[in-house]
């Protein structure tokens, strides 16, 4: 105890300048900054986080409000800790710095989890299209806020494992812009790219990259994204859901600006309260012909009256066999062609035959489960007999036994339980 009390007390925030560090980017100050994390990691410990973490008690790494150059990854160090942020500076890239890493990078030797509760905020990164911007490896609970990464060739914030990463507040473009980039033919690497589960973007714009936010994982939430990073006429794509099979991924309230979203087989995807501005859409694509549990619901669509259909089927790989509680509808439309899992039509005429086509909206070809209808004869004098005669290509039929006077009301729905084609 004695021992203890000796002990001279010094602050957890690290000082990057304290160790030599250059904040006018003119030097190299890759091992100053690698020393302050050293010694953040090596501060006294206040008991623990999650089993085998201990507690740094908010240990920090300042840098000062300068700019530094780095030649290597600032790699945390390889002993476990949590409760630790890197704040309030920029890190630019040198010219040597290896094209395969990024700038910052959280990751560990060990497979299992070192890191939790990491804090990465108010940070300025470029990384001089010579990499990435953070890469966050196994690591629980950890946080980027207030960010701004440019310049990136692979990803600007890559996830890998881990649990319940935030990204929040953010700006992340490989080319520095406002829109109408001449460059934007030539955008790619990825803005956020999420290979794990239970994880969170909110309030963040991607301006330029090949693609927005790459989802590759369940359970993800993605809410209040502006997308604007290549457009889609360009071969570009917003948000893209690369977990067949199994998605389980929110896309609310988000602004998808000439570029879209696609899923492939999605299973669990809900998608509501988003924007769609200059023909943008939602494709769903088929790996093994798989679409359940789908709400595409409540969004706006916006285009330039071309006759681009707001949702789309790819199904080069296959056709969509399985379909499964798909409920697209009450979106609202301009420029652009309304599809939907459900439709509504009447028809008046004086015979005995009543067809309404409702295959420019219905979504799935030559799918309807459910069909109601209702024949009002108005005035006639006689009591017709009627029936559903035949529902064949999105089209439904109806026929009475005598010539008739009358309006036919019909409602469809292809939001199918436990459907196959």
């Amino acid at each position: 105890m004695a021992w203890l009390l000796s002990m001279p007390l010094r602050s957890r925030i690290h000082h990057v300048t304290d160790y030599g560090a250059d904040p006018t980017g003119r030097s190299d100050s890759t091992d100053a900054l690698e020393q302050a994390i050293v010694d953040a990691f090596t501060s006294p410990v206040d008991g623990h986080l999650n089993e085998g973490v201990p507690n740094l008690g908010g240990s920090e790494v300042h840098l000062d409000g300068g700019t530094y150059m780095i030649s290597r990854p600032l790699r945390l160090s390889d002993i476990s800790g949590g409760n630790f942020m890197i704040h309030g500076g920029s890190l630019r890239a040198s010219d040597d710095f290896s094209g395969n890493g990024h700038l910052i990078e959280l990751r560990s030797s060990s497979s299992s989890s070192l890191y939790e509760y990491i804090t990465f905020k108010e940070l300025m990164l470029d990384s001089n299209f010579r990499g990435g911007g953070i890469a966050i490896i196994n690591s629980i609970r950890t946080t980027v806020d207030n960010c701004y990464i440019s310049h990136f060739t692979t990803a600007g914030i890559s996830i890998q494992d881990g649990h319940e990463t935030y990204i929040r507040n953010s700006f992340i473009g490989q080319h520095i812009n406002i829109g109408g980039d001449d460059r934007e033919k030539d955008f790619s690497g990825i803005g956020i790219n999420i290979t794990g589960n239970d994880n969170a973007v909110t309030d963040v714009v991607i301006f330029s990259a090949s693609i927005g936010v790459m989802v590759q994982g369940q359970a993800n939430m993605l809410t209040g994204i502006h997308c604007y990073n290549k457009a889609t006429a360009l071969g570009g794509t917003g948000i893209y859901i690369r977990a067949p099979g199994l998605t389980q991924t929110r896309v609310v309230n988000c602004y998808l600006d000439f570029t879209g979203i696609v899923a492939e087989d999605p299973v669990q995807l809900h998608v509501t309260g988003s924007f769609f501005l200059g023909n943008a859409f939602i494709l769903l694509k088929s790996v093994k012909g798989v679409a359940s549990g789908v709400n595409i619901v409540d969004n706006m669509f916006a285009g330039d009256y071309t006759g681009v259909p707001i949702v789309q089927l790819d199904q080069s790989n296959a056709p969509f066999k399985t379909v499964d509680q798909v409920v697209i509808e009450r979106n609202n439309v301009r420029g652009m062609v309304l599809k939907s899992t459900v439709a509504r039509g009447s028809l008046w005429k004086n015979g005995t035959t009543w067809t309404l086509d409702f295959s420019k909206v219905l979504l799935f070809p030559n799918l309807i489960p459910h069909v109601h209808y209702a024949l009002h004869a108005g005035s006639a004098s006689s009591f017709p007999r009627h029936i559903l005669r035949s529902v064949s290509r999105n089209r439904v039929t109806v026929q009475t036994d005598v010539v008739v006077s009358a309006t036919v009301h019909v409602s469809v729905d292809q939001t199918t339980v436990g459907g196959h084609i």
